[in-house]
């Protein structure tokens, strides 16, 4: 996965016209390819590291439904009602990050 920043995504870009340019005059800087390889490397290690914090939410939202469905078995009577509502809220949000994951790896 890539995350580019606005500057690099613009700079890479540039860059990248630059070269077409270049190519098309067979007359390529190998400058222009150096830059653009470091563009990448930046935003393929950001990536990276994006997708492990994401990966590391994921996992505390499975904690957290695992905690909310021992609370609706344990709950009494009058407090079964609120830990059910707990549960429910835990789910959506562990939807939500595991959204949020699937959609980084497929990136």
């Amino acid at each position: 996965m890539h995350s580019y920043t606005r500057a690099e995504s613009r700079q890479r870009g540039k860059l990248f016209r630059k070269g077409f340019r270049q190519a098309l005059a067979d007359c390529v800087d190998p400058a222009v390819e150096r830059k653009i390889q470091a563009i990448d490397q930046s935003a393929a290690e950001r990536g990276r590291r994006e997708l492990d914090a994401l990966h590391t939410v994921r996992e505390t939202d499975r904690q957290a439904v695992a905690q909310a469905k021992a609370k609706v078995r344990t709950a009494s009577r009058e407090d079964k009602a609120a830990a059910r509502q707990a549960l429910r809220d835990a789910e959506q949000q562990l939807k939500r990050s595991e959204r949020a994951v699937d959609k980084a790896e497929r990136q």
